[in-house]
């Protein structure tokens, strides 16, 4: 891995929208208090020029780089950011959030509702991409940032990129999307919706109210993810981890867990349950169902007239988001003459590779953010 990491980091978390200034939400509702969880790393420099911001995707959090102290596990994309990394601590000063409706710190649904005293559950209202921006967007302001050299995310996190742009394009000089789409398809929402009914549909759901009733959906939250995951890995990896082998050592035919494949999809299924929360996981993958910009014919016009470099990227295995994905959005942008630049990346391990340590995506980020330096200098 090139570069080093960055030691030890610290999760903070701070006030954005309070009962005198709430969030006004693209559906019309207000919400207040709104906190958000986030990590920096690196230094700003004297006049704010070199902030980087990171959006991460459907199940990520602040913690992108770096370690927690006492935790051996570093932060989601630490292979991406620190000191002599693709994402440069030493040249730029790097914002992590949680996004608005997660579980890891920021205000969502699990959340205390300050008008009944308890979690708000299904009354927490519903989020639109532009909603996750505009808690971004506070936050940047709290740390005194008006624009930044560059806003970057994969998945989730780069549709919340490609809203910002859109929508506040004077804020950022580049955005860099990795394995997104302008609009799901119907595969997408359905893999979706599966997952959301098998969180709904589990009896310890209660109505989504499991949290005040001492239960919790933890087989439908369980097998949502397991799905999921099978979503952002490609046949060839499965092929290559898994193959048919067996895990025990060879085939016994029953119902139990037979395959090796099996009990990797067991495994990831329970590990989420101690990291995330099922209301959260119902609110953001709604708003990915619903995001489709460019169905506004005169969304991109403020981006066309004060034009961000773009950086797209997808890779050639990712069935997920699929490589038509990422030509959708460069054909808008292109169509409207914004500078954007393309790379389809070879990579094995599917939807997942934008987390991964993949030598010619790595050098095209490098690559992409060491010409933004040279034009800040």
């Amino acid at each position: 891995m090139s570069g080093e990491s960055l030691g030890i980091v610290e999760t903070r978390i701070v006030t954005v929208f309070d009962r005198d200034d709430p969030l006004r939400m693209r559906s019309g509702a207000t919400l207040a208090p709104v906190e958000v969880a986030y990590e920096t790393y690196g230094e700003l420099n004297s006049d704010a020029t070199n902030a980087v911001y990171i959006c991460h995707a459907l199940t990520g959090d602040a913690h992108a780089a770096g370690f927690h102290e006492g935790d051996t596990r570093p932060g989601w994309w630490d292979n991406m950011i620190g000191p002599g990394r693709p994402i440069d601590t030493d040249r730029w000063f790097v914002v992590a959030s949680n996004i608005l409706g997660g579980c890891r710190g920021t205000t969502g649904p699990s959340s205390l509702n300050p008008a009944t005293g308890e979690p708000y559950a299904l009354d927490f209202p519903l989020l639109d991409m532009a909603d996750f921006v505009e808690v971004h967007r506070a936050l940047a302001r709290r740390l005194g940032i008006r624009s930044f050299a560059a806003v970057v995310g994969g998945s989730l996190g780069g549709m919340q990129v490609l809203q910002w742009a859109l929508s506040h394009p004077a804020e950022m000089g580049r955005a860099l999307i990795f394995a997104a789409s302008s609009r799901l398809t119907a595969q997408n929402i359905a893999f979706s919706a599966v997952g959301r009914q098998a969180i709904m549909r589990d009896s310890g759901f209660s109505e989504g109210k499991f949290l005040t009733r001492g239960t919790s959906p933890s087989k439908g939250l369980s097998v949502a993810r397991m799905m999921a995951h099978i979503t952002y890995l490609s046949e060839e990896a499965f092929q290559e981890k898994f193959g048919r082998s067996a895990q025990g050592g060879e085939l016994s035919p029953n119902f139990g867990i037979d395959f090796a494949v099996e009990s990797y999809l067991e495994h990831q299924g329970q590990r989420f349950l101690s990291r995330f929360d099922p209301l959260s996981y119902l609110y953001l993958t709604r708003v990915m169902d619903y995001f489709d910009p460019f169905a506004d014919p005169h969304v991109i016009d403020a981006l066309a007239a004060d034009p961000v470099r773009f950086l797209v990227v997808s890779f050639d295995t990712d069935w997920r988001f699929s490589t038509e994905h990422s030509r959708r959005i460069v054909r808008h942008l292109e169509g409207s003459r914004v500078p954007t630049s393309f790379r389809e990346i070879h990579s094995p391990w599917g939807h997942d590779s934008f987390l991964l340590e993949i030598d010619d995506y790595h050098a095209t980020v490098r690559a992409f953010l060491d010409r933004a330096a040279e034009e800040l200098a």
